[in-house]
């Protein structure tokens, strides 16, 4: 009994180390979507805020 649960710890520990590139560049991936979505769907009201203020200095 005492060899299945040291196999066992020993697979547990193998599983738990850090994370690898993998989930790294999925994680950046991830980063990088929501970057462009919200550059995306602000984009233009920033845009035109921007021409806003130009318009009212002139």
């Amino acid at each position: 009994m005492n060899k299945l649960v040291a196999k066992a710890q020993a697979v547990r520990a193998t599983r738990e180390e850090g994370a690898t590139a993998v989930e790294y560049g999925l994680m950046v991936a991830l980063i990088a979507v929501v970057i462009i979505t919200a550059v995306t769907l602000l984009g233009g009201n920033v845009s035109a805020m921007f021409d806003k203020i130009a318009n009212s200095i002139k």
